[in-house]
């Protein structure tokens, strides 16, 4: 755990345990500071260092108020000065205070990726034409910002000028900087590393996405688990019942066995010391703190407590296809040159009349093309046909007409073998696009497009179904596709043709068979889904208003298998907070029955007290470094 060394504060706080507790030393020892003096010094550290929990234990005995825990330590230090017993009552009052404030170092510490989140977030931006630079709350939507190599990116927007490289982790969490060239998006907090771009601003500083995250993060803590309102409720009812044992403790030795009334009072005022929650509160918040910053440093954005224990408890998890499970983006897996065609002239040539085209299909052609080494042939007269395909004329081939698409539109312009009939319906039922290419007499060849499968999916999956988690498939897309899809990544439960809100039906279906179920999509067609699952996962969220908003988790970047960590980092978290709780209550639950057996003394309970609550801090921000 880190401390703050170079806080005063906490330097004098430290300083003041070191007298104080040197002063009990020296007491025990028989070394005592003689009266009156003895009361001045030590109601001196009492009030210099504890004067807020004892202003707001009195507030609470005004306010009838028999929940606050500070009450306890107000009634522990009043009894200890009428007792006399001055070095222990300043001893409860500086180690108090001392846990309470390594409980605020620890959730400190826990938040430190937000802390570090939000100290680099650019406060300005140079604007093209201003030689000043301007407050990015002050600049609007459309203006072109100027920045330099080594500087944060002010604002979401889209490069009109220059190339360079851009180091994303703060919004994905990606290691790796990215390449990035005119028209690609950059996002606000990244930091440009090599290149002077200019780009053209798309959102306002209080829309962009690294605002959301903040905001999102920010908000997180109101989303506590229930674990965290079993406590809060717990601790409502415990500290009173600890009041009453205490003045039963006092009353029933004394009044009904002529018990020695100081030493009770001492066992008394022991007992509230001891029993004390802190340790037991502060489990919680800390555990679940360290474990959403350890998400957030690795691109995962958890709403809140009660999201991150959910992930722990389900039992089936959905999954959209496109853009989830794959990248949604087409790419050529399949390749037959018929009739002699070479692979090359079939590529090149096909990807000659397809450069002329928008269409994702014609790209993923000419990404083919030049990715096997083969320059797209020059082409001319390219018309494209309506849902059918496009015709092209190849200026490398012998003056050919390139004729490209769909079957039944070849079909019209040339004979088709029976080959090419079974090449169509194999790609067909493994659930992949087909597109016919005829150049010359007759079919030059056929390509085979898919939807790329991301290279993380099926080992994700893997990890998830050894979890004891059983995933199934929801899509959009054709029984086929999805069948094919979902074979290669290893899911048996396939639904596909659903429209968004058949999606949020097998939701429910699914709940009802496995109760906890987890539903992992883009946050836009899947809104209705992730809104209805036990928690909602968005992927690849950078960028995507609607996911981040929609999702209870939101994947900033398109990495499926963190969704398996995950889940391992909220079991280990839940099973962190359990081991914190029930250590707690063992301990004070010891030192609770010395109490009424008369042997313990209240610098122990103290000390004890404090001992827990540093160990129960540092085990839980042991969650921050989880792999």
């Amino acid at each position: 755990m880190k401390l703050p060394m170079n806080d005063r504060k906490f330097l004098f706080l430290l300083a003041a345990i070191v007298v104080v507790v040197g002063l009990e030393v020296l007491s025990l020892a028989g070394l005592h500071i003689p009266m009156p003096y003895a009361p001045i010094v030590f109601g001196a550290f009492v009030l210099g260092i504890g004067y807020k929990v004892l202003w707001s234990g009195l507030k609470a005995i005004l306010r009838l108020n028999f929940s606050n825990i500070n009450l306890l330590m107000l009634i522990a230090v009043s009894g200890a000065f009428y007792l006399g017993e001055y070095p222990e009552g300043a001893v409860v009052i500086v180690l108090y205070v001392l846990g309470e404030r390594l409980e605020d170092i620890g959730i400190e510490n826990s938040k430190s990726a937000l802390n570090q989140l939000v100290s680099k977030a650019p406060k300005t931006a140079i604007v093209k034409g201003r030689l000043e630079p301007t407050p990015i709350e002050m600049i609007a939507v459309g203006t072109v910002i100027q920045i330099k190599p080594g500087e944060a990116i002010p604002l979401d927007g889209k490069i009109t000028t220059g190339e360079t490289t851009v180091d994303e982790a703060t919004i994905t969490g990606e290691p790796i900087p990215r390449d990035k060239h005119p028209g690609d998006l950059v996002f606000a907090g990244t930091l440009n590393m090599n290149g002077f771009i200019e780009i053209e601003s798309m959102k306002l500083a209080s829309d962009t996405t690294f605002a959301k995250i903040i905001r999102m993060t920010f908000e997180a803590q109101g989303n506590k688990s229930d674990t965290q309102k079993f406590i809060q409720r717990f601790s409502k009812f415990y500290t009173p019942s600890i009041i009453v044992l205490a003045i039963l403790l006092l009353i029933v030795p004394v009044f009904l066995f002529d018990g020695d009334f100081a030493h009770w009072l001492q066992q008394a005022i022991t007992l509230l010391v001891i029993a004390c929650p802190c340790a037991l509160v502060i489990s919680t918040p800390v555990a679940i703190y360290a474990a959403i910053g350890n998400a957030s440093a690795k691109g995962a954005l958890i709403k809140g407590g009660k999201f991150l224990e959910a992930m722990a408890q389900i039992k089936a998890i959905a999954l959209d296809k496109t853009r989830t499970i794959t990248y949604g983006n087409p790419i050529v897996s399949d390749i037959f040159p018929l009739n002699g065609t070479s692979r090359e002239e079939l590529l090149a040539c096909a990807a000659g009349a397809e450069v002329f085209s928008e269409h994702p299909l014609a790209q993923a052609i000419v990404d083919a093309s030049k990715k096997e080494g083969f320059d797209p042939h020059k082409a001319e007269g390219f018309r494209s046909v309506l849902g059918k395909g496009a015709i092209a004329k190849c200026l490398v081939c012998t003056d050919e007409t390139i004729y490209i698409g769909k079957l039944s539109f070849i079909k019209e312009h040339q004979p088709v073998t029976a080959e090419v009939e079974q090449i169509v319906e194999r790609l067909s039922g493994e659930g992949k696009t087909s597109v016919v290419i005829s150049f010359g007499n007759g079919v030059a060849g056929v390509l085979g497009l898919m939807d790329e499968i991301k290279p993380d999916s099926r080992r994700a999956l893997e990890q998830l179904i050894e979890l004891g988690i059983e995933p199934a498939m929801l899509t959009g897309d054709g029984e086929k596709a999805a069948h094919y899809v979902a074979t290669k990544v290893g899911i048996k439960n396939v639904f596909g043709g659903l429209l968004p809100e058949d999606k949020a039906v097998r939701i429910s279906d699914l709940q009802k068979k496995f109760g906890s179920v987890a539903m992992v999509g883009d946050g836009i067609n899947d809104a209705p889904a992730l809104a209805r699952a036990s928690v909602g996962i968005a992927m690849g969220a950078a960028g995507s208003d609607t996911a981040i908003e929609t999702a209870n988790i939101a994947l900033m970047n398109d990495k499926l298998s963190l969704i398996p960590f995950l889940v391992r980092l909220s079991k280990t978290a839940l099973s962190r907070i359990r081991i914190n709780t029930i250590g707690a209550v063992l301990v004070k639950l010891v030192f609770v029955i010395l109490v009424f057996l008369g042997y313990d003394s209240l610098v122990f309970a103290i000390a004890a007290d404090v001992g827990v609550t540093i160990a129960v801090i540092l085990f839980s921000l042991n969650l921050m470094s989880y792999k």
